[in-house]
């Protein structure tokens, strides 16, 4: 026969294996999950080549004391030809604000007249062309008021080769009109998965009437598709893998445990929306024609400028 006083103690022994056993399970499914974790980032590292392309030294701003959960990341696509010199065919800034998650993105037509710290004034995306990242980002801050604290490059062809790693089963995207021409893949209209040549060439088409503009804003659709897929809980468990290739496809100034550090919330942050703006804005440019730089836009600096803070800074 059992005292009666005995039971509450036998009650808390249990308890205690209880609590025991759960706290082991839960150490060893982290422990198990950080080594699947390592392993795929190895792998996702091991079969992707590196980047090799000399971008030159950078020196990105200290954060504002005014918005210091603001982080902006300059952004930049590459057509990498092997001659050790490329222009830019892509140009963002990134605006990440830590203190609620929100991004917002805004795309610099590659065109516009700018004024090249040091040269002529020429293209804007002449700048990277003739020195590299840090002549890319003097020109961006000292043109339009915006900080640039971080930035990453990457070539198409790793563009492509990414694309295909994160997501083998394609990104939805809803094609408006056939593409063809001078983007090495045939686009029908509708709405399909597209692989990483097909989104590349999607991306960078502008063989129609919208030019420039039409291509810029496609690239804001990319990038919004892209957060919707990489929200998915299939793209989530791939994204050690993923986050291994990107420490070889993309250069970035960041370490790779900071990427890890960045990445990580920005693919759990489900309800996150993109906003996007593109410059110049409406209404703020006209067309010319130069011997030295060719057909440009030539803006309405105070005006786009006034846009960028409204977009970029009333936020805060």
């Amino acid at each position: 026969m059992v005292d009666h006083e005995e039971q509450p103690i036998l009650k808390r022994r249990r308890k205690l294996r209880l609590g025991r056993v759960l706290f082991t399970l839960f150490f060893i499914s982290i422990l198990l999950f950080a080594i699947y974790a390592v392993i795929q980032f190895s792998i996702g590292k091991n079969i992707t080549k590196g980047f090799t392309y000399d971008v030159g030294e950078f020196e990105g701003d200290l954060l504002h004391p005014n918005y210091p959960t603001m982080e902006n990341f300059l952004l930049l696509g590459i057509d990498n030809d092997g001659s050790g010199r490329s222009r830019t065919d892509t140009m963002m800034i990134v605006s990440w604000d830590k203190s609620d998650g929100s991004i917002r993105t805004l795309s610099l037509m590659r065109d516009i007249y700018a004024e090249i710290p040091g040269y002529k004034s020429y293209k804007l995306n002449t700048a990277f062309y003739l020195d590299g990242i840090q002549l890319a980002k003097d020109t961006i801050t000292s043109m339009f008021g915006i900080p640039i604290h971080h930035y990453a490059i990457i070539d198409f062809e790793n563009f492509e080769s990414m694309i295909d790693i994160a997501f083998p089963n394609g990104v939805e995207m809803n094609v408006q009109k056939e593409m063809s021409q001078n983007i090495g893949v045939t686009l029908m209209p509708g709405v399909q998965q597209l692989n990483g040549q097909e989104l590349l060439g999607y991306a960078r088409f502008r063989m129609d009437q919208e030019g420039d503009f039409g291509r810029v804003q496609r690239q804001q659709e990319v990038i919004a598709s892209l957060k919707n897929e990489s929200t998915k809980l299939s793209t989530i468990i791939r994204s050690p893998k993923i986050l291994g290739a990107l420490s070889n496809f993309v250069e970035t100034d960041l370490p790779e445990k900071e990427i890890i550090q960045k990445a990580i919330p920005l693919l759990l942050a489900k309800q996150m929306d993109v906003e996007t703006m593109t410059i110049p804005v409406e209404g703020s440019y006209r067309y010319n024609d130069y011997a030295h730089a060719g057909s440009v836009i030539e803006i309405d600096l105070e005006q786009n400028r006034a846009a960028i803070d409204a977009f970029l800074l009333n936020h805060q």
